[in-house]
């Protein structure tokens, strides 16, 4: 199983934008055949370190994974309507 993680800092972290993000990224699920499973998750500490919203997405390889990358669903949905909430990010791939 290959899994990609992101963790997005928003520049704006009220409960409904949150909230928002977590839907776009939801959005995803049954839309993306190389997408096989999907989490999203909604910070609660709220700690100096914290990230504000954590996908985690699994497919099958890493070249499944290149292709939702780069799939219509993903660029013209969610990458063009999350970037702008963005002020940073972090990602993490790998196999296990």
């Amino acid at each position: 199983m290959f899994y990609h993680v992101v963790m997005f800092k928003l520049k704006d972290n009220s409960p409904e934008n949150m909230e928002k993000a977590r839907e776009i990224l939801m959005s995803m699920e049954g839309k993306i055949p190389e997408l096989k499973g999907i989490t999203v998750g909604k910070d609660t500490l709220f700690t100096g370190r914290s990230f504000d919203i954590c996908l985690i997405t699994t497919f099958d390889s890493k070249e499944d994974m290149d292709t939702y990358q780069d799939s219509y669903y993903h660029v013209e949905h969610v990458l063009k309507n999350i970037r702008p909430m963005i002020e940073k990010s972090a990602a993490c791939d790998f196999l296990a």
